[in-house]
C-alpha cells in the first residue's frame, strides 16, 4: 500500500473494517450514513472486547458491587430490614449471589452484541465472522472460524483491533484460580480472598468491587500510592476508603510469580512476602492485537510495544489505512476509540474533521468513590507546564453530601492563571462519572470560571459543588493575593 501523501485526499467507495469493538462499530455506522459499502470483519463477536469481556460486564460487576454498599450503608439512613420487636431489628447483610450475578453481566453483554450486530445490518453493513488481515496493495483476507479464506477488495481501511491482558510467564492465568480481567467471570462463587495484581485502574476497580461483594482483599502496588497515573489527592481519598472498608495494599511491591496450591494460590513478591489467597487477578496492563495483521507488508508504522502509530486524524503511515482504539495506544478507552472511529471516516472522506484532542477527554475510576478526570492535571500544574489557580472543595461541605452520608470525595477545578478559564477538574464522588460532564463541557468549550459559577444548580445537590468551587475560583481571578 502505498506511503502517506497529506495532499492527496479520497473518498472510498468500499471501507473495510478490521475489528468491532467500539472504534470500529462507530466508524461503520458513520461510514455507512455517506453511502460507502462498508464491510466489518470480527472474530469474537460485535461490540468487541470493549462489550463482550471488558468495560460492559466489568462495570455491570461494579453496579452490582454498588447495589450492595448501598444496601449495606442504609442503615446510617434509620433503614431497617425484616421484622421489629419494639426497638429491636432483625436485620441482615446483603449478600451476592454470584452465579446470578455473572449470570445477568453475560447476558447483558450478549444482549449488547446482539443490539450492535443488528444495528449495523440494518445500516446495510456486512458483516463477516473471522480475523483478518492486510495483503497489498488493496485486500484483506478474511479468515473464517472454519479455516476458509476470502479476499475483500477495500479503498480503504479501519484497524481497530483492540488489545488483550498481558500475561506474566511466572503468573500465567489458568481461568480458575489465576484469572486474567477476561476470565474473572468464570467464578460461581464470591472468593475468600482476591488478590489483585496491579493498582492501576483495571486493578483499582476490581478490588474495590471485590471487596464490596464481600471477599477480602489485597492488592498489590508497586508504587507507594494507588492509581499512581491518577489525581494524587483522588488516589488518597481512594486509599482511605479502601483502608476504611478493609482493602489490604502491600505497597511498594511486585509480584514475581502466582501459582496455586492445594485450596487456592501463592503469590510471591520481590521483596520476599508471600500472600496467600483463594484466588489472584492479573491486572498488568494489555497488549495490542497487532501481530499477523500484515502490517509490515503494507509499511504500517508500529512503535517498540507494537502499537500502530496514528496522527491526530486517526491516520497511519499509510494513506488509506487508518486504526483506532487501543491498538493505537493513545488512550485506551471506549469512547476515544469510538471518537478515533468517526474522525477517520470523516478525515477519508473529505469532511471537515476536528482532530482528536486528548486534553478534551473526559475519564473516570469506576471504584467506590469514583474518580472522573478532565483536562490539565495537578501533576502539570505542579510541574510548572500550565499556569493555574486551582480550588479544591470537599463534599463534607455539601448538604446534599451529608443528606446521602457521603463521607469521601471533593471537586477540584483547574482555570487558566490571568483570563480564569477553566482548563482542568477532578470529581471525586458517588457517580463521578456523571458530575464531570459539565466540566467537560466547559474545558471543551472554553468557559469561564464565572460561566460555570453564575449557571443554575439544582439546591441541594452535588452538583452545587462544582458551582462553588468555581465561585471561589472567581475570587483568584479578580485578586490572585487572595487565598
Amino acid at each position: 500500500m502505498t506511503p502517506v501523501n497529506p495532499a492527496k485526499r479520497f473518498a472510498p467507495d468500499r471501507v473495510v473494517i478490521i475489528g468491532g469493538g467500539p472504534g470500529g462499530y462507530e466508524a461503520a455506522m458513520v461510514a455507512a450514513d455517506t453511502g460507502a459499502e462498508v464491510t466489518v470483519v470480527e472474530d469474537k463477536g460485535m461490540g468487541g472486547s470493549a462489550v463482550l469481556t471488558d468495560v460492559v460486564p466489568s462495570k455491570t460487576l461494579i453496579a452490582t458491587a454498588d447495589a450492595m454498599r448501598r444496601v449495606n450503608a442504609s442503615t446510617a439512613f434509620g433503614v431497617r430490614f425484616g421484622e421489629s420487636d419494639g426497638d429491636d431489628f432483625y436485620e441482615t447483610e446483603a449478600w451476592a449471589d454470584f452465579s446470578k450475578v455473572n449470570e445477568r453481566l453475560l447476558k447483558l453483554a450478549a444482549t449488547q452484541s446482539k443490539d450492535i450486530h443488528a444495528s449495523l445490518e440494518s445500516a446495510g453493513v456486512r458483516i463477516l465472522a473471522g480475523r483478518g488481515k492486510l495483503v497489498p496493495p488493496h485486500h484483506v483476507q478474511v479468515t473464517a472460524p472454519t479455516g476458509e479464506t476470502q479476499l475483500v477488495e477495500a479503498d480503504a481501511v479501519i484497524l481497530a483491533t483492540g488489545a488483550h491482558p498481558r500475561e506474566l510467564p511466572s503468573a500465567a492465568p489458568d481461568g480458575e484460580r489465576i484469572l486474567n480481567w477476561t476470565q474473572a467471570y468464570n467464578l460461581t462463587e464470591v472468593p475468600e480472598h482476591m488478590i489483585v495484581v496491579g493498582s492501576g485502574v483495571t486493578g483499582a476497580e476490581f478490588a474495590s468491587a471485590y471487596r464490596r461483594l464481600g471477599a477480602e482483599v489485597t492488592l498489590v502496588s508497586s508504587r507507594d500510592q494507588v492509581l499512581p497515573g491518577e489525581d494524587a489527592d483522588a488516589a488518597t481519598v481512594l486509599e482511605n476508603a479502601f483502608n476504611r472498608v478493609g482493602v489490604k495494599v502491600a505497597a511498594r511491591a511486585r509480584a514475581e510469580s502466582a501459582q496455586r496450591t492445594e485450596n487456592g494460590v501463592q503469590v510471591i513478591l520481590n521483596d520476599g512476602r508471600v500472600l496467600e489467597g483463594s484466588h489472584c487477578l492479573m491486572a498488568v496492563g494489555g497488549i495490542p492485537n497487532t501481530a499477523d495483521l500484515g502490517l509490515d507488508e503494507c509499511g504500517v508504522g508500529t512503535t517498540d510495544s507494537g502499537h500502530i502509530l496514528v496522527d491526530t486524524v486517526s491516520r497511519t503511515t499509510v494513506t488509506n489505512i487508518y486504526a483506532a482504539g487501543d491498538c493505537t495506544g493513545l488512550f485506551p478507552l471506549a469512547s476515544v476509540a469510538a471518537m478515533q472511529g468517526r474522525i477517520a471516516v470523516a478525515h477519508m472522506q473529505g469532511g471537515a474533521v476536528k482532530p482528536l484532542q486528548l486534553h478534551r477527554v473526559a475519564s473516570n475510576v469506576f471504584t467506590s468513590p469514583e474518580i472522573a478526570t478532565v483536562g490539565v492535571t495537578q501533576a502539570q500544574v505542579d510541574s510548572g507546564k500550565y499556569q493555574a489557580d486551582v480550588v479544591k472543595l470537599d463534599l463534607t461541605t455539601n448538604p446534599r453530601a451529608k443528606m446521602m452520608n457521603i463521607r469521601d470525595g471533593f471537586v477540584k477545578i483547574f482555570s487558566r492563571r490571568g483570563s480564569g478559564t477553566v482548563i482542568g477538574a477532578v470529581v471525586v464522588a458517588p457517580r463521578a462519572s456523571e458530575l464531570i460532564y459539565p466540566l467537560a463541557i466547559a474545558v471543551t468549550h472554553k468557559l469561564h470560571v464565572d460561566d460555570v459559577a453564575s449557571t443554575f444548580t439544582v439546591y441541594p445537590s452535588l452538583t452545587g459543588s462544582l458551582a462553588e468551587a468555581a465561585r471561589r475560583l472567581h475570587l483568584h481571578v479578580m485578586d490572585p493575593a487572595d487565598g
